[in-house]
């Protein structure tokens, strides 16, 4: 069964990535290698691995993704050292987390 990964890179410049795949190691790959014109992680190498999450359904990854990138980076960070318990607290809104990201913490 195919599955699909939502992940965040760490760049030289400290900032973040969040993107999504069906092969991560390709993609990860591709940014290490500044190979995608235009992308975000373009010239801000090297790049760094720091959070990854598969998921089966196309449309559960999308949604991770687009939930993450809303995200403060203080909640970002929660979420790569695993704090599950506070990303409740770090939303800007203060409702409770989707189901996608629900997922996410099982797969980890």
């Amino acid at each position: 069964m195919k599955r699909y990964y939502v992940y965040i890179l760490l760049c030289n410049d400290k900032s973040y990535y969040t993107g999504v795949t069906g092969e991560l190691e390709k993609r990860i790959w591709e940014h290490q290698e500044g190979s995608i014109k235009g992308c975000y992680t373009h010239g801000r190498w090297p790049v760094k691995l720091v959070f990854q999450s598969d998921f089966r359904d196309i449309r559960d990854v999308i949604a991770a993704e687009k939930q993450i990138k809303g995200w403060s980076r203080k909640k970002k960070e929660a979420l790569i050292q695993g704090r599950f318990d506070d990303l409740p607290k770090l939303s800007r809104n203060k409702q409770p987390s989707d189901v996608a990201l629900r997922q996410a913490q099982d797969d980890i």
